[in-house]
């Protein structure tokens, strides 16, 4: 039941940053590696999963000095709270390194000789931008202005959080300094630049292979159209990072050496363990290298890296698997409204697997948004994994410790039904390997459901209040934990925590892929304890609260802000109450989406109003996907004039929040319909 060839595979995820703790936000891609490492090491493949703390840049120089410290004390503090979460969300590393270490320095440097011997550097000076009251050159995400392509507000001086595009920050629109504010002035410094149109060829080459996903695949086809630009690799001093090798004063930009953080992290596990780093790494390797990563990071993981690879004579990855962004109940996650939880915070009140379970039944191969719903996440968790999954334990363990010492049936009750669930297993494994979880879930609980089913048909508690049953009530509930422990084992890349509990339940070795075929019988099980409790509504709400960050009133009494008041935003002009009910806000369906032709912010919009269709245009492109929009409920101001725009007629205006940091939609809560009157 495994595959019939091993195979050599490693996989990363891409480093979380040295400066800040991590967040569910983060745990969608930690969790989908790990899943899929785990699927590789049961079906017995030969899986190392590597990573690494992104440890270097301005960020991590300015916050160790607001924090009065070196920036190896941050990064060393950084890294032991990163591995702890990790390791308390069930995340299994064989090596966890960071990118401030001596094999990171060898590769960064290794693999810059070997590109600019080969004349894949180039050096030119460039005007860039200059803090005048902080005196240092700014890091791109330090600046911040409008998007020199789609116009989007508040977007960072190296790439469009909106659009995907990548420019230089000197091409922001009205840029600020996020450090003080100022207005940045220009300064001229030699830099150093990967030519990267030097792999154009090779890169379309290597995509049409099937690297990456279809739609990230797409995507490229637009930057290629747009040209390869070269890469600005150089930053100037004060800089924290490597220092570029025979050029004092101008060290590696974080971005070089990141990447190379997988490379590094692996060299140090085969450091200490005898593989040979070569086997995976050199030109000609068969070993399979895997990278999972955010779709905002697909341009330098998809471009940049391959061609730096390549040109540097490594291999190029097998897969680059990139996944969408988590939003929680349809929104943003937000700090005010306690929707930015870290993953801390959800310790301290849930148990990991419950998180895991539900992210797999939202993952998929695609690069879509998941959205973390509470009150679908808590039925979810407490329907199957309570109600269906540890239920066939429960029902079935109590008989065989009380009555049978523990001991199940010689022989299957049902051998049709077992072949059946070992069979369901080809299919789960071709979800798991395409990283198709939330199909392999819905499979995993159609069985679940009937095992729940046979238990039903046979009422083992029935049975046991009838006289010369005993044989068929061993036979029932022996059958019934032989299910259990086959949905155990599908489960196990999931769930692995309640997995190390129901084989010690069961008493048996740790679970393989290879163990399918192969029932418990005259086998002796230990006492049943509850493997899993229900979520309770009031653990969420304890969680949310926890997790809202607090804004001081002028009585020293601390409130919850749904968002900063602004120093260019004052209070309106005070209205009447009756001036106030002239306007009409009714609930609306987003019936169509589409973005508009010509205009860099506007989505036109067409709502449903209960029978009634508007058309209106709103500037939220910068916040939202129009594919994502569709079928919302929104809040329209109904009785507004219509407008005539360039694009045609606005009838009516939607309702949004809005502060420097983004704009958010408001939204009614479930249960309200389409031209319903808000009051």
């Amino acid at each position: 039941m495994s595959d019939s060839t091993t195979r050599r595979i490693l996989v990363t995820s891409a480093l979380p940053y040295a400066n800040g703790p991590i967040h569910i936000g983060h745990l969608v891609e930690y969790i989908q590696t790990d899943i899929w490492v785990r699927f590789q090491k049961l079906r017995g493949h030969e899986c190392y999963y590597l990573c690494a703390d992104d440890a270097h840049g301005t960020p991590i120089m300015l916050r160790a000095e607001q924090d009065g410290l070196t920036p190896e004390q941050l990064i060393e503090r950084v890294w032991h709270e990163h591995r702890t979460d990790f390791a308390d969300f069930l995340i299994e590393f064989d090596n966890y390194y960071s990118t401030h270490s001596p094999e990171n320095r060898h590769y960064a440097e290794l693999i810059y000789r070997r590109l600019n011997e080969a004349g894949h550097i180039s050096r030119r000076v460039i005007t860039q931008a200059y803090d005048p009251e902080k005196q240092m050159f700014l890091p791109d995400r330090f600046i911040k202005g409008e998007c020199p392509r789609c116009g989007a507000p508040d977007q960072y001086g190296d790439s469009c959080e909106n659009c995907g595009a990548t420019y230089s920050p000197t091409d922001l629109k009205n840029p600020r300094s996020v450090i003080s504010g100022a207005t940045p002035i220009t300064k001229e410094s030699l830099h150093f630049f990967f030519k990267l149109g030097d792999f154009e060829t090779m890169l379309k080459q290597w995509i049409v292979s099937g690297p990456i996903q279809s739609r990230m695949a797409n995507k490229l086809d637009e930057w290629f159209s747009a040209g390869l630009q070269e890469w600005d690799i150089s930053r100037d001093a004060p800089y924290w990072g490597f220092e570029i090798p025979d050029a004092p004063g101008k060290y590696f930009y974080v971005w070089l050496d990141a990447p190379i953080g997988y490379m590094a992290s692996f060299q140090n596990y085969c450091d200490r363990t005898g593989l040979d780093f070569n086997d995976f790494w050199k030109e000609d390797s068969t070993a399979e290298v895997h990278h999972f990563i955010g779709k905002d990071i697909a341009y330098f993981h998809i471009l940049f890296w391959p061609a730096e690879l390549t040109g540097a004579g490594f291999r190029k990855p097998t897969a680059v698997n990139c996944h969408g962004f988590l939003t929680v109940d349809g929104q943003k996650m937000s700090k005010s409204r306690g929707t930015f939880i870290k993953a801390r915070t959800y310790l301290q009140h849930l148990r990991p697997e419950y998180l895991r379970y539900y992210f797999a039944t939202k993952l998929s191969d695609g690069i879509d948004d998941l959205d973390l719903n509470f009150e679908d996440f808590m039925q979810r968790v407490n329907s199957d994994l309570v109600g269906k999954l540890v239920n066939i334990a429960s029902r079935s363990a109590g008989f065989i410790t009380r009555r049978f010492n523990g001991r199940l049936a010689d022989t299957l009750a049902e051998p049709a039904l077992y072949a059946d669930f070992v069979a369901a297993g080809d299919s789960i494994a071709q979800a798991y390997e395409g990283r198709e979880f939330g199909r392999a879930m819905r499979e995993i609980m159609a069985l679940a459901d009937r095992a729940n089913q046979y238990i039903d048909e046979k009422k083992p508690w029935v049975l046991a209040k009838q006289l010369d049953t005993a044989p068929e009530v061993q036979a029932v509930c022996g059958m019934g934990l032989n299910l259990f422990r086959v949905l155990m084992l599908y489960l196990k890349p999931v769930l692995p925590g309640v997995a190390v509990e129901v084989e010690h339940f069961l008493q048996i070795p740790p679970l393989r892929w290879n163990d399918l075929p192969k029932p418990l019988l005259g086998h002796a099980i230990a006492e049943f304890k509850p493997l899993m409790q229900r979520i309770e509504q009031a653990q969420i709400a304890a969680m949310i609260e926890d997790s809202k960050e607090n804004y001081p009133t002028t009585d020293g009494a601390a409130v919850s802000a749904p968002r900063p008041l602004l120093a260019d935003d004052p209070i309106a002009p005070t209205i009447t109450i009756e001036e106030f009910a002239k306007i009409d806000l009714r609930v609306a369906r987003i019936v169509t989406a589409e973005a508009v032709t010509g205009a860099d912010k506007l989505v036109r919009l067409e709502l449903d109003l209960g029978g009634e269709t508007r058309q209106v245009f709103a500037g939220i492109k910068s916040a939202y996907a129009p594919e994502d929009l569709q079928g919302r409920l929104t809040v329209v101001a109904a009785n507004l004039a219509p407008r005539k725009m360039r694009f045609g007629l606005s009838e009516g205006m939607i309702l949004a929040a809005g502060d420097g940091n983004g704009i958010y939609l408001l939204a009614p809560d479930s249960g309200a319909e389409p031209g319903m009157r808000v009051k």
